[in-house]
Order: structure tokens, then C-alpha cells, then sequence
């Protein structure tokens, strides 16, 4: 019976002891708040990303893994840039299309019809007696 009592005194000054610690039983009050950690290695915002700023991209470890507002904003940026240069990519192969196909029937006059010649060519000045 003495050992039990002494086990329950035991744990009651334990537990004030830790209760005075934490609450702020210490002549530097409580602990303050650590500030949360955040995205090191932020992607540009003046400029279009790139494969190493991707590689380089680095999300801080919260308490159940990664900041989920961290990587959902990565990924839209670069979902949206990758958007962008996939409608600029289009835009440029259907213009290219586009010249290449102006090109191969031929110089348009600027009613917009082809002429296609069938007079021989003019001789060049060399050719000329």
C-alpha cells in the first residue's frame, strides 16, 4: 500500500511539473510559435518556367506531408504555361502550314489569285549578247 501511494505522488509531480513547463511555469514564459515553412524555391514569377527551375523545385515538409496549397498552386502555373505553349505551338505550325502552302502554288497577286506564268522567263543579263 505504502509502494501505491508513493507510485501516486510520484506521477502527480510529474505531470504539474510538465503541466508548469509547457503552460509556461519558466521565467521565458511558453514556447513561441514556430512559423510554418514554406516554399524555398518558388517558381518565377517574371518569366516563363523551365526545365530547371521544375528540377529545382523543392516543396517544404508539413506535418502529413507536402503544403497541399503549395503544390496545387505549382501545378496550376505550370498547367496554365504549358497550355499557353501548347495553343502558341499550334499557332505557329498552322502558320506554317499555311506559307508552306502559299508557297507551293505559287506567288498570289493582290486580288488574292495565284498567277502561275506560262511565258518563258525573261533572259538574265548575263545570258543577254
Amino acid at each position: 500500500m505504502v509502494m501505491f501511494l508513493f507510485l501516486v505522488v510520484a506521477l502527480a509531480v510529474v505531470v504539474a511539473a510538465v503541466t508548469l513547463a509547457v503552460v509556461g511555469g519558466g521565467e521565458n514564459g511558453p514556447l513561441p510559435e514556430a512559423a510554418p515553412e514554406r516554399l524555398r524555391d518558388p517558381l518565377p514569377p517574371d518569366r516563363p518556367v523551365d526545365r530547371a527551375d521544375v528540377e529545382g523545385l523543392r516543396f517544404p515538409l508539413a506535418a502529413r506531408g507536402y503544403r497541399m496549397a503549395d503544390v496545387d498552386d505549382a501545378l496550376s502555373r505550370l498547367g496554365a504555361e504549358l497550355a499557353e505553349r501548347d495553343a502558341r505551338i499550334a499557332d505557329l505550325e498552322s502558320a506554317l502550314a499555311g506559307a508552306r502552302a502559299a508557297s507551293a502554288h505559287g506567288p498570289m497577286h493582290a486580288s488574292g489569285e495565284h498567277h502561275v506564268s506560262m511565258d518563258k522567263p525573261a533572259p538574265r543579263q548575263e545570258d543577254r549578247p
